[in-house]
C-alpha cells in the first residue's frame, strides 16, 4: 500500500510534519514496513479537510499531530487486509 501525506502549503501549516512523524513511528511498530511505503505528496485537493491522507486511492481527512495514531490505526490498518 502506498501512504501519501499531503505536504503542501495549507497541510503543511496545519501540522502534516507531526503525521509523517507519528506514522513512521507506527509503521515500524506495528511491524508494517514490508506492506507500506510511506510518501509526502504536494496537494491532494482536501485543503480545508486538515491534514489530507490518501491510501491506495482512499482519502483520510482530518489527521493532525493528536489523532494521527488513531486513524492509522481505526484507518489504514484495516485497509491492509
Amino acid at each position: 500500500m502506498v501512504l501519501s501525506v499531503c505536504v503542501g502549503s495549507s497541510c503543511h501549516l496545519k501540522g502534516s510534519y507531526d503525521v509523517i512523524e507519528t506514522f513512521k513511528k507506527l509503521i515500524e511498530s506495528k511491524g508494517v514496513g514490508d506492506k507500506i511505503e510511506l510518501r509526502a505528496c504536494f496537494c491532494l485537493g482536501r485543503c480545508s479537510d486538515g491534514v489530507a491522507v490518501k491510501a491506495d486511492g482512499n482519502y483520510i481527512l482530518g489527521v493532525n499531530g493528536a489523532n494521527a495514531e488513531e486513524k492509522f490505526v481505526n484507518e489504514v490498518l484495516p485497509l491492509l487486509g
